[in-house]
């Protein structure tokens, strides 16, 4: 009985089937921004049965009802619309994002939600009131290749580069929460070295798996624009620091490769997230960078997250974000904090270059894995 079931492609010890898959089947379905890096070619065959997923991996699952996400994300950028019954190729995650979902990787391939238009299976612990109901999916199995070896994000990351030196400025955006206008204030930035004739880098070292960022990033002049992603990660919500602090390093250092003139990195969410303050209190992470620059919704916010910042020894130079939209917060700002405000002008002036220079070290940075 055994033989025979293992002749069918039966796992008996942990009660996974693994079947074979079309080509055309994998290639009809919606393929998530998450997923851009993978050859889907190498996709053979499905598995299906008692088998617990683990972040990263690659789940053929079919729309069941929609609900706040009814479009998805394709590689290319392009928004494709979500009908009930599509297929879609989507990978499993976690997700913090207080003004949307809280979502964990579920423990079996039961029914389970769409929680990010990038691409991201989760189950929904918790959402924002003002959105809707999360998106309804079902999978249908996970894919494997040909050996029946499940296929995950990790498998297709950037290949790592051995530690290297190098006096490029590094300068990252942190914020007070989610939308406080921290990838706004980057690319601002990134236009504005831009003019000064720099040839600027960009990377996202955390979050949740989507273009949105990246194309803003590339929109605004970046040379060469990286994120977690491309480091195998569809989010960094719970994962070790450690990990995250390699991320960081793999991404610089791949930008340096890249003989970029500037470095502008973003840190997603806000001072209290905990892999956020974990990363921003991190030796080694501290080590990668020159300077911080800090955005805020409100002049109180931005206050307490310059003292934050300062308290744990990291180098902020200026504040910006949502609050310079307002004449009035921007002043409110001004008044109580000891850093330049800067605004959309400031940050996308060629000017901009000033600042980043008189905070830049005149040592070397040594960019390593922090294994």
């Amino acid at each position: 009985m055994t033989k025979s079931m293992e002749s069918i492609g039966v796992n008996v010890k942990e009660r996974t089937l693994c079947m074979p898959i079309e080509k055309e089947r994998v290639q009809r379905a919606k393929s998530a921004y998450n997923t851009r890096r993978i050859d889907k070619d190498t996709a053979a065959t499905l598995l299906t049965g008692e088998i617990s997923p683990r972040a990263g991996d690659l789940v053929l699952a079919e729309v069941v009802s929609l609900g706040q996400h009814k479009r998805i994300e394709l590689g290319h950028g392009r928004r494709a619309t979500l009908f009930p019954g599509d297929e879609v190729i989507v990978c499993y995650g976690n997700r913090y994002a207080p003004d949307q979902f809280e979502a964990e990787i579920p423990t079996d391939l039961a029914e389970c939600h769409l929680v990010a238009a990038g691409g991201v299976a989760s189950s929904c612990l918790s959402r924002n009131s003002k959105i809707r109901a999360p998106t309804r999916i079902r999978p249908i199995g996970l894919l494997a290749d040909a050996a029946g070896k499940r296929i995950n994000m990790s498998d297709w990351a950037l290949p790592a580069l051995p530690p290297l030196r190098s006096n490029i400025p590094v300068v990252t955006v942190v914020g007070t929460s989610m939308n406080a206008g921290k990838t706004t204030t980057a690319a601002n930035m990134i236009k504005g070295l831009g003019r000064a004739g720099l040839k600027v880098g960009a990377a996202k070292v955390t979050g949740t798996g989507a273009g949105g960022d990246v194309w803003l990033m590339k929109d605004s002049g970046a040379a060469a624009v990286y994120d977690f992603t491309d480091a195998g990660y569809v989010s960094t919500h719970l994962t070790p620091i450690s990990e995250l602090e390699n991320i960081a390093s793999n991404l610089l250092k791949q930008l340096v490769h890249d003989a970029v003139d500037v470095v502008v990195l973003e840190v997603a969410d806000g001072l209290l997230q905990e892999e956020t303050s974990g990363l921003l209190r991190s030796e080694k992470f501290r080590a990668m960078i020159d300077s911080v620059i800090f955005a805020a919704g409100d002049a109180m916010g931005a206050h307490h997250g310059v003292e934050w910042l300062r308290q744990n020894d990291l180098p902020v130079i200026a504040v910006s974000g949502a609050l310079t939209a307002s004449p009035l917060a921007r002043r409110e700002a001004e008044k109580i904090i000891d850093l330049p405000v800067l605004g959309t002008a400031e940050l996308t002036s060629a000017e901009i270059v000033s600042l980043l220079k008189a905070s830049q070290t005149d040592q070397n940075i040594l960019i390593q894995a922090a294994s």
